[in-house]
């Protein structure tokens, strides 16, 4: 077959092989359609109902750095969605946390019309929060900023106009005077005026 050509590959219940198949008739029904087909391989005669998949609604909290809310994603009943997935919603993209099936159990992945919880958090934006410390003054802040930014001990920022030096900066596992971090681990940066 030459690169070009498309075969009609199907499983066979006659000899339960995927074997390439000869279309003998259509005919639609719905939104898909039924066909005759013949296996190559056996020549067994049987029909393939072809349909769309039914579509589902999962209920997900989406977190975008401090602020949460509830969403109702759609997805084919049947796609299993897994922990670490990647999905796009409302212009942005997500990944998958945590999924919940029955009675508040989690799970690692399941079928979408399983899923009865999601969380997912945005991964093309992430919001690092900040400390700005002049003189005795300190104040929270927070910047949005790609996930992949690095982010240095040391380094002078500008924010609106004024001057700050990272003096630190505190990931989940505690805080460092020294170093570099990606924007996506860093819980809180401090920064002084200069």
């Amino acid at each position: 077959m030459g690169d070009d050509q498309v075969a009609d590959v199907a499983q066979c219940p006659g000899c339960s092989d995927l074997t390439e198949h000869e279309v003998l008739s259509r005919a639609a029904k719905g939104a898909g359609e039924d066909l005759l087909v013949r296996c190559v391989s056996c020549s067994n005669v049987h029909r393939i109902s072809l349909r769309p998949p039914s579509s589902t609604s999962v209920r997900a909290t989406l977190s975008d750095g401090a602020d949460s809310f509830s969403a109702l994603i759609e997805s084919d009943a049947d796609e299993e969605i897994s922990k670490g997935d990647l999905f796009q919603f409302d212009d942005a993209h997500w990944q998958v946390t945590r999924i919940e099936i029955g009675d508040k159990m989690p799970v690692n992945s399941s079928e979408a019309n399983k899923i009865t919880s999601m969380w997912a958090i945005r991964k093309d934006a992430c919001v690092v929060r900040l400390t700005l410390t002049e003189g005795e003054v300190s104040t929270p802040s927070s910047i949005e900023c790609d996930p992949e930014k690095v982010f240095s001990c040391g380094t002078v920022m500008v924010l609106d106009g004024k001057k700050w030096r990272i003096r630190a900066i505190h990931t989940g596992a505690g805080r460092t005077l020294r170093g570099k971090r990606v924007a996506a681990e860093v819980r809180r940066m401090y920064l002084h005026s200069i």
